[in-house]
């Protein structure tokens, strides 16, 4: 996501199991991953969506998550 400072930070995109979708919170999800990755590497931001936008090949479509984000941001 974009960043005055830094030009981009990173955002965890998470794609729940169905057991936990009304349990895991953004929290969780940072205490997973503060033993796991460098500091500068932790997202500033964990957005949970219901599946990822894949391209025609199957690969992550980061286009389309970065233009949602983009108009969460606006509305």
């Amino acid at each position: 996501m974009p960043n005055p400072k830094w030009q981009e930070r990173p955002a965890a995109y998470v794609v729940p199991k169905p057991e936990f979708k009304d349990t895991l919170t953004a929290a969780d999800i940072m205490t997973y991953l503060e033993p796991r990755v460098a500091k500068w590497w932790l997202p500033d931001e964990v957005i949970f969506i219901e599946a990822v936008p894949k391209t025609s090949v199957g690969k992550f479509d980061k286009k389309v998550l970065r233009a949602q984000h983009a108009e969460a941001e606006t509305a």
